[in-house]
């Protein structure tokens, strides 16, 4: 699904990017220019990270 209209960003995407060790706004923002012109798909993108990375530490614990 796209995340970010401006840039033509997926949720895939930014997944990816959280693989390869982007924790945070900052670093998808320098990376992937998200939220970087309109700002609308912050919220969404920040709750992808959260949830990737909660899901992360969910999995490495067993």
């Amino acid at each position: 699904m796209y995340v970010c209209i401006c840039r033509q960003i997926t949720d895939n995407q930014i997944r990816d990017l959280c693989r390869g060790g982007a924790s945070n706004m900052t670093d998808l923002r320098s990376k992937l220019g998200v939220a970087s012109e309109c700002g609308k798909c912050g919220k969404l993108a920040q709750t992808i990270v959260k949830e990737f990375h909660k899901t992360a530490a969910y999995t490495n614990a067993g």
